[in-house]
């Protein structure tokens, strides 16, 4: 059986119209998701500062995504048992404690590779549990003919603050320096611990707790694969996380590589891919019921584009193509996570989630390194060869079991 929403009503804003709870939580969010880019963005120019290698770079942003790999359906079956916001509020605790040791090493200048590593590697142990356990939370707050609209308008949040956190990061570590940047993120998740503490909780809506017994982390998988629109949609998010998603391996050698720029440049370039995040986030929140076909069509306009930016031959053309490249990227993943949801049981949501943050978000520790490598032999215009290529071998592979869902025809387990 599976869940399956209503037409919406409302517009464009309806989940937060209906659900006052989603607007603090959107906008403690939007405040700690600045920071987070603003860390990102000075993490990896720091790893560049240090080693002048792309693939030490790739192994830095694959050492936070082990975790994920390894422990992700375990994370979510967590999740399905704990009470989630009580759960979001203790991984964004544990994740401004680990800023502050950043900041404070980095400001002393005793920091290594080694020690951005380790302190990477416990961040991604923290996510295991945040990003499945936030991602199931918006489903908590709206009803489900919303999840579309609410997960769009999250990814609105995102992406906002990935256009904002990079032009913020370029002018702190120009001007104060990557220290002050990782200060700034610690400091920026007080606002969504006040915004979870302020909740509504009794307008919640009620998430099954699953009890305990054998089997429960397979049980997820095996859910997962009965399901056509579940398996296609988990297979092209597969494919576009390894190879396509690699920004920030790919972007800094872009930046100095091919453009001759600097941190402010790598800086521009990925606001660029966020403002266009942010206008797809807007697209994608008009979606009504999105299916695996949708899914696929988006992975198709996400691999064209990554193929135009392998030959953008200056930095104003490449700045337009990272817009389009962020369009497609995020309308891809809010209709790949909308279409988890919306074809699983709420029982399911927490493992459904981490299951996609363990493709998603654990195939770093593959994609990352890899692309990094090629790209340190055949340059960086390579990366967005790659992304765009096997993006779009991937939508050809599955467009026929995708077009089943077309008309949004209900999803149905296999037996």
């Amino acid at each position: 059986m599976t869940v399956v929403a209503d037409k919406p009503r409302g517009g464009l804003l309806r989940s937060l119209r209906h659900s006052p709870n989603l607007r603090i939580f959107l906008a403690g969010h939007c405040v700690s998701v600045i920071g987070t880019w603003v860390q990102r963005v000075a993490q990896d120019w720091l790893i560049l500062q240090i080693t002048h290698n792309g693939a030490a770079l790739g192994i830095s942003v694959a050492a936070q995504f082990v975790p994920m790999l390894v422990l992700g359906p375990y994370g979510g079956l967590l999740v399905d048992r704990l009470d989630r916001r009580r759960t979001i509020m203790a991984t964004q605790a544990v994740s401004g404690v680990l800023a502050v040791v950043l900041a404070i090493i980095t400001l002393l200048d005793v920091v290594t590779l080694w020690s951005v590593l380790l302190l990477a590697l416990g961040l991604g142990l923290v996510t295991v549990l945040d990003v499945p356990a936030r991602q199931a939370f918006i489903a908590s707050m709206v009803e489900p003919a919303d999840y579309a609209n609410a997960q769009a308008l999250a990814s609105s949040v995102n992406n906002a603050g990935r256009l904002v956190g990079p032009a913020v990061a370029g002018v702190l570590i120009a001007t104060a320096g990557v220290g002050v940047a990782f200060l700034i993120n610690a400091a920026s998740f007080v606002a969504v611990l006040i915004s979870l503490a302020v909740l509504n909780a009794e307008q919640l809506r009620p998430s099954p707790r699953v009890p305990r017994k054998k089997g429960q982390v397979w049980e997820g998988a095996r859910y997962l694969w009965r399901s056509p629109q579940l398996r296609a949609t988990m297979f092209l998010v597969a494919v576009v996380a390894i190879f396509g998603q690699n920004f920030r391996v790919v972007l800094p050698m872009a930046a100095t590589e091919l453009y001759h720029g600097n941190a402010a440049t790598y800086g521009w370039l990925t606001s660029a891919i966020g403002l266009g995040a942010l206008v797809g986030a807007f697209v994608s929140a008009s979606v009504h019921i999105p299916t695996a076909w949708s899914v696929l069509l988006t992975t198709l306009a996400f691999g064209g584009v990554n193929v135009v930016a392998a030959f953008s031959p200056t930095l104003a053309m490449a700045l337009g193509v990272m817009f389009g490249v962020g369009v497609t990227n995020i309308i891809f993943n809010t209709l790949a996570r909308s279409v988890l949801l919306l074809n699983s049981e709420p029982e399911m949501h927490g493992r459904m989630m981490a299951l996609h943050g363990q493709v998603f978000l654990g195939s770093t520790p593959l994609g990352g390194p890899l692309v990094g490598w090629l790209c340190e032999i055949w340059g960086a215009r390579a990366g967005f060869l790659i992304a765009g290529g096997t993006a779009l071998l991937a939508a050809a592979l599955l467009a026929r079991t995708a077009r089943r869902s077309r008309h949004g025809v209900p999803d149905h387990q296999d037996p």
